[in-house]
């Protein structure tokens, strides 16, 4: 548990980690490697444990401070760990490098997300159409066979991890691939980044297709940086509008990734300022208003940051209108604010409204997912009165160190019993 003293302001500066989302399928696709090393991987629970997955099946691994390496050259599946597999969302990730390497792969259906069900068809009928048949039961996924040569068209559903289990699955297969409704989010960026400078051949197209040439090998040693983390900057964009003395700087803002955050943002009234070098300066922003915003695929505004947007509109003027059309568990976390003496109405899986501004009060509230665990950090930070934070586990999944950078802003967040 989490205990937030009220009547705390946050200034200074703030570090932006590596990307959650880039370091998880791109230390998959390190798999199809003999030696990887990976720098500015953030130290946080999924990552931790899709490297104790990874470890089950023989892969030699050094995680010392922000650097990891690997060693594959004993890659076995004799003695994986399947129940940890269940347990996270980011094991079907390794079923492309799996396959491609053992030509027959079975592992659980995964689990360990409390925003709505994942489904998993486009991974499935990709990874069929290449050449791979399945055998799917109720509690596993089974897939075997080898890769077909010659042109092929797949669908992604816009989804990101089957995007990105589909650009790895065909990087190494013979003839040419276009991947249709595709996933540009900055981690599917990076992921392509990676796989090019081992050798492979892929194009990205801004109309949401992904072209990939494959190519008869890549460089089986590697050495890559991953991206900063554009969903913790954005975080971090309403912690200072919120709860700054008088602003914060943050460093690796990512600022040309959160258009479309930044831009409905300044509509609400928040002030920041781009200072060079990816830096953004926000200041403690007052008499906002109320706006309507909906979630989208990249570059819209992203799902990930609409929780703690939401605790922004709290506090504006006037009645917004939220639509989630990404996950329709997402906005269950309302609940939470109405605790704390907040005014959500939830009109249905996708829609809410929010009035404000709403003088929030303390309360013992729960964390219901990573991003929405940190909006309730924020709602504390404004509230009057102790907040107490309960599951914060999920927070602890999805940022390396938010308490400590936090604190290091000014703020002290207590664990607690």
């Amino acid at each position: 548990m989490l205990k937030i003293t009220w009547g705390q302001t946050l200034s200074g500066t703030v570090e932006i980690s590596g990307s959650k989302n880039a370091s998880l399928p791109i230390i998959a696709a390190s798999l199809l490697l003999e030696k990887v090393t990976l720098h500015n991987v953030p130290r946080i629970g999924d990552i931790f444990s899709l490297l104790e997955i990874i470890q089950s099946l023989g892969v030699v691994v050094n995680f010392t401070g922000n650097t990891l390496t690997m060693d594959m050259s004993r890659i076995s599946l004799e003695n994986m760990n399947r129940e940890l597999m269940k347990k996270i969302r980011a094991s079907i990730l390794l079923l492309a490098p799996l396959l491609y390497r053992f030509g027959s792969v079975d592992i659980p259906f995964p689990g360990g997300c409390n925003i709505g069900k994942r489904p998993i068809n486009e991974h499935l009928n990709g990874l069929r159409e290449i050449g791979y048949e399945s055998k799917d039961g109720d509690e596993s996924i089974h897939l075997s066979g080898k890769l077909q040569s010659g042109d092929k068209n797949l669908y992604a559903g816009f989804a990101v991890t089957a995007t990105e289990n589909l650009i790895t699955a065909n990087i190494l297969r013979p003839g040419h691939t276009r991947i249709h409704l595709a996933a540009i989010e900055p981690h599917v960026v990076n992921l392509v980044d990676f796989l090019k400078k081992q050798g492979a051949n892929i194009v990205m197209n801004y109309d949401h297709t992904i072209d990939i040439v494959g190519v008869e090998r890549i460089l089986t040693i590697g050495e890559f940086s991953i991206v900063h983390d554009y969903i913790e900057s954005g975080t971090f964009v309403v912690l200072g509008a919120l709860a700054s003395e008088g602003y914060i700087d943050i460093h690796h803002a990512c600022i040309s990734w959160l258009t479309s955050f930044l831009a409905k943002c300044q509509e609400v009234g928040v002030r920041f300022e781009d200072r060079g070098e990816d830096t953004l300066r926000v200041y403690r922003s007052e008499h906002l208003k109320a706006v309507k915003f909906q979630t989208n695929i990249f570059p819209g505004f992203p799902t990930d940051l609409q929780s703690v947007f939401c605790i922004l509109l709290s506090q504006a003027e006037g009645v917004s209108r939220v639509q989630e059309i990404m996950f329709e568990g997402r906005l269950n976390f309302l609940v939470e604010l109405e605790k704390m003496k907040g005014h959500p109405a939830l009109m249905n899986p996708h829609e809410a409204l929010i009035f404000g501004p709403t003088h929030l009060r303390g309360s013992t509230v729960s964390s219901w997912d990573l991003r929405a665990g940190v909006a309730m950090i924020i709602a504390g930070l404004v509230a009057t009165g102790d907040t107490y934070i309960t599951n914060v586990e999920y927070i602890e999944r999805g940022y390396e160190d938010i308490i400590g950078k936090i604190g290091k802003l000014g703020v002290v967040i207590e664990k607690t019993e």
